[in-house]
This record gives structure tokens, sequence and C-alpha cells, in this order.
């Protein structure tokens, strides 16, 4: 079956989906995007990342082209045209059309594409035997909040993550870990915190970092937001990350070094249980 997409509005065949070479998404990166997760064909979270796609656009000021009511309309639109049932929905907003000059007109129409890509959500290797991740030098931009699609520094430390064999590449900066190029970085302590960055303008406020935390009261641990090193989540009870597409992900080494057992922890692994099942439950 071939994949329906949408833009500006308009459902076609991904083939017939067309954008002009002078849209600033591609000149500029002028743009941000979002992403939802669906289990049995509903999204998941996704009241909390349209309101991330709305203070995303606002922070860039782009206006947003429509309502919730509609976002969620295409959304389930996509995912029912397109029989999906695991994986996500991607949502793509740039500031639009004009000739390639760096300032632009506050009267752009922005150009929006939406599509959907079938993912193993629940079935995850990752899961069961845990990720290897090794830690790369953060070069992003000073406005990390933005859900920009400016995303060449992640994607480098993706690479360089496939290159070493891992599944996720942790950023770091004056000697502590930021978060993962799609993820964020948490850490159990050897006296039961839980531990992770603070929302600043230094991070992406996950939104399943947001629902993860506020699981924490069924783990019996607390919560500390701070910073940490990579030699400390090395010598962690535990360390995992959350994401849309992995939910929660445990960490079976960091460069090479086993954290923890070398294998998903009780935490992780808990937490990941009770998102799933909430999540199936909604």
């Amino acid at each position: 079956m071939s994949r329906i997409v949408l833009l500006n509005g308009e459902f076609l065949d991904a083939a017939d989906a067309k954008l002009s070479i002078m849209d600033r998404g591609f000149l500029f990166a002028d743009g941000i995007y979002e992403v939802s997760a669906v289990l049995n064909g509903r999204t998941i979270d996704n009241a909390a990342h349209l309101a991330r796609l709305d203070r995303s656009l606002t922070e860039i000021d782009i206006p947003n082209p429509y309502s919730v009511a509609e976002w969620v309309a295409f959304q389930n639109a996509l995912i029912a045209r397109n029989g999906l049932t695991e994986g996500v929905v991607y949502i793509q907003v740039t500031r639009g059309v004009a000739e390639r000059e760096f300032s632009y007109d506050e009267g752009l129409a922005p150009t929006v594409v939406m599509f959907t890509q079938v993912k193993n959500l629940l079935a995850s290797k990752i899961a069961t035997e845990g990720a290897k991740v090794i830690t790369v030098p953060d070069l992003r931009w000073a406005r990390r909040d933005i859900k920009s699609v400016a995303l060449l520094p992640q994607v480098l430390a993706k690479q360089a993550a496939a290159r070493a064999g891992a599944q996720e590449a942790w950023m770091v900066e004056d000697g502590f870990v930021t978060e993962g190029a799609s993820s964020s970085a948490f850490i159990v302590t050897a006296d039961g915190a839980l531990v992770t960055r603070p929302f600043t303008r230094a991070v992406l406020p996950g939104i399943t970092r947001l629902a993860i935390t506020a699981l924490i009261a069924e783990t019996g641990l607390r919560l500390e937001e701070r910073a940490f090193t990579v030699a400390e989540a090395q010598a962690a009870a535990e360390a995992f990350f959350t994401s849309a597409s992995t939910f929660v992900a445990p960490v079976a080494t960091l460069d090479g070094t086993p954290v923890g057992t070398g294998k998903p922890g009780p935490v992780a692994t808990k937490l990941r249980e009770i998102y799933i099942r909430q999540a199936l439950a909604d």
C-alpha cells in the first residue's frame, strides 16, 4: 500500500507530494517538528506534543496554522488512511516559501508536512538487552529547548553511534551530560535517586520524560533534577533514556563501560512497563 501524507492540508500519495526548493525549511532549516507515538492506532501523550509544537512555533515566530482540534483530526486521518497500528506520526512546519534571503516577510504562509512511519515500539530489543551508548561533544545551538529541524549535530552524533555499534549518543558539555541525540538521559544512583537535567534552554523538554517523571511515585524513587557527569553515569546503579519512539530504553554500556550489571535494571524495566500499561489503557 502506498503511503498517504499530508501537505498543506491536502492528503496525497507520498510520490505526488512536492515541496518548493525555495522553502525556508530546505534553505535555512527554518522550521520545527514534532513526533507522537502511536499504539493500537491511537496517539500517545499527544496533547503534550501538540502543546510543545505550539511553543516551538511561538519561540521562532511562526504562526500556528491549525487549531489543536485540526491537528488531531489530521493525525487521526493519516493513521486511518495508512492503517497504522504501531509507529509514529511526524509533523513539520516551516516558515514557508520565499526568495532566499535571511530576513523574511512577516506574512509568509507556513508549510506543513505530516506523515506516518511504522515502528516496532513494544517488542524492543533494546528493552530486553539494553542499549549501547557513546558520548560525543554537544555541538548544538543555544536554544535546544526549541524542537528545531536544524539537526545536523544530532545527525553526526547518531552516525557516530551507529559506526560504534551503539544505539544512542549522549551529548556532553562542560563535562556534563546534556541529553541524548534524540532522547532525554537519566541515571539511577545507588541510594535510589532518579537523576535528570532540569528543563532549561540547554535541553529539549522531552514529553516522554515528563510522563516518566510523573510515574516515579510508583517506584519509591525520589527525583533529582540536576546535571551529572559521564563518570557518574558509568558508576550509577542504572541508566536509561526516554523518547516518543523508545519509551524507556535501559542503557547497558556507556562508552564501553557496563552500567550497573550491564543489563536492563529493575527501575527502567518497571517504568517502561508502567508507561506502556497506562498508554494502552488510556
